[in-house]
C-alpha cells in the first residue's frame, strides 16, 4: 500500500514537471503572435496619424531644409547606431515650439521649435530625446498605459477618425511620464557624447523654456516649468566631470541660414 502510495507520487510529480517543462519551452508572445500584432497595430496607427496630420497641417517641402535637418540628425545616428531610414522625419510649418514622436517611427517637429533654439545643439538634443522615445518604444507604452490597447484598435478601425485624434492630442500635448522622460533626456545625452555634441545647449533650452513666461502651458516640452529646470539640473549633474569632445555639425554661418530659411517658410 505504501509502496502504490509512493508511486502514484511520483507520477503526479513526473506529470506536473514535464507539463511546467513544456510551457517553459513555449515562447508565448510568439505563440499568440502578440508581438507581431502589436507591431502591425502601431504601423497602422502611425500611418493612420500621420495621414491625418498630413492633410490638415503645412509641410516644409523645401529639399535644402529638409536635407540641412538630415545633417543634424545623420551624427546622432551614425555615432549610436540608429538606421537613419527607419526614422520618418517631417517639419511642420507651425509657430508653436514642440517635437513629438508618433507610432511607426514617425518624427515630427515644428519650425517654431527650430526658430527657437539658440544653438544648433540644443535642436539637436531635442532631436536625440526624440529618437530615444522611438528607439525605447516609449510612444506605445504611453498609448497604452493613457489611452488603453482596446481604444487603440478602435482608432485603426472604421469611423476611428475622432480616437486617431484623440490618440495624436495624447502624443503632442501631454507629457510622458517622469521615469520615461528622464530615460529619453539622458539616452539623448548619450546619443549627443557619442556623436561628439556638446550636450549642455540642451539644458540651457530647457532653463530658457522654464523662464519664458509666455509659453503655452499646452505644449509638452515646457508644459511644466519647475519640472524643466529639473530636467534642466539632472542633465548639468549628469554630464559633470566626464571628458566632452564636441564640434558643431554646421557651421554659424550655416545654422543662420537655416533658422533664416525657415522663417521665411
Amino acid at each position: 500500500m505504501i509502496q502504490r502510495t509512493i508511486f502514484q507520487g511520483l507520477i503526479i510529480v513526473m506529470t506536473f514537471g514535464a507539463v511546467w517543462f513544456g510551457f517553459s519551452q513555449l515562447d508565448f508572445m510568439k505563440f499568440f503572435k502578440v508581438e507581431a500584432r502589436t507591431h502591425e497595430l502601431e504601423n497602422e496607427l502611425g500611418e493612420m496619424i500621420w495621414d491625418e496630420i498630413s492633410r490638415t497641417e503645412d509641410l516644409v517641402s523645401n529639399d535644402t531644409l529638409t536635407k540641412t535637418l538630415d545633417s543634424l540628425i545623420n551624427p546622432i545616428c551614425k555615432a549610436n547606431g540608429i538606421e537613419r531610414d527607419s526614422l520618418k522625419v517631417h517639419i511642420i510649418i507651425k509657430d508653436e515650439i514642440n517635437a513629438f514622436a508618433l507610432p511607426n517611427n514617425h518624427l515630427v517637429v515644428y519650425t517654431g521649435l527650430i526658430e527657437d533654439c539658440k544653438r544648433q545643439e540644443a535642436l539637436q538634443g531635442v532631436l536625440g530625446h526624440e529618437i530615444a522615445h522611438i528607439e525605447k518604444n516609449h510612444v506605445m507604452k504611453k498609448l497604452s498605459k493613457e489611452l488603453g490597447y482596446s481604444v487603440l484598435i478602435q482608432a485603426t478601425g472604421n469611423g476611428g477618425g475622432r480616437l486617431a485624434r484623440e490618440v495624436l492630442q495624447s502624443l503632442t500635448s501631454s507629457a510622458y511620464d517622469r521615469t520615461l522622460e528622464k530615460e529619453a533626456d539622458i539616452t539623448s545625452v548619450d546619443y549627443l557624447i557619442a556623436a561628439k555634441i556638446d550636450p549642455k545647449p540642451m539644458a540651457d533650452f530647457m532653463y530658457q523654456m522654464a523662464q519664458d513666461s509666455n509659453m503655452s502651458d499646452a505644449m509638452y516640452w515646457i508644459s511644466d516649468h519647475p519640472e524643466s529646470e529639473e530636467r534642466a539640473q539632472y542633465i548639468l549633474e549628469y554630464i559633470k566631470g566626464k571628458k566632452l569632445k564636441s564640434k558643431a555639425t554646421l557651421s554659424d554661418k550655416d545654422w543662420k541660414a537655416f533658422q533664416d530659411r525657415i522663417k521665411e517658410e
